[in-house]
């Protein structure tokens, strides 16, 4: 079965085990996912990911959510381009999130970047997801 959206797919995953207050989980791997996946773990919102590679070639993440006092730290995530509908801003239209408490994760000519690394290179492009 092919899948349409790998980003959507990861960030549904991610959404679906912390509201079941999981420990971790696993998403198939690629070099996008795993740039997202960084720039969520620089900003504090996952533990870490690891790579496992299979017999068969192909290649999974696995997920460590973070808690804190009981609670997910990612209270909501949401996926905002989509194969349907693109959506791409430039520097100066860059969404704020929740007052700055959260992060639009963008792809930029520069690599996948948090909102506030687009603004300090200067650069605009396509909001992959919104965080907070």
């Amino acid at each position: 079965m092919t899948m349409n959206d790998p980003i959507g797919d990861m960030i549904s995953r991610i959404r679906n085990a912390a509201m079941r207050n999981k420990a971790s989980v696993s998403t198939p791997g690629s070099h996008f996912r795993a740039s997202v996946l960084e720039v969520l773990k620089t900003e504090g919102f996952i533990r870490g990911f690891s790579q496992t590679e299979h017999k068969d070639g192909r290649t999974e993440f696995e997920i460590e959510l973070k808690y804190f006092d009981g609670a997910p730290v990612i209270r909501e995530i949401a996926r905002v381009s989509k194969p349907g509908r693109r959506v791409y801003v430039s520097v100066r239209n860059l969404p704020r999130i929740n007052n700055g408490l959260g992060v639009a994760i963008l792809s930029t000519p520069k690599g996948v970047l948090a909102d506030h690394d687009a603004r300090e290179q200067n650069v605009g492009g396509e909001i992959l997801c919104t965080v907070f």
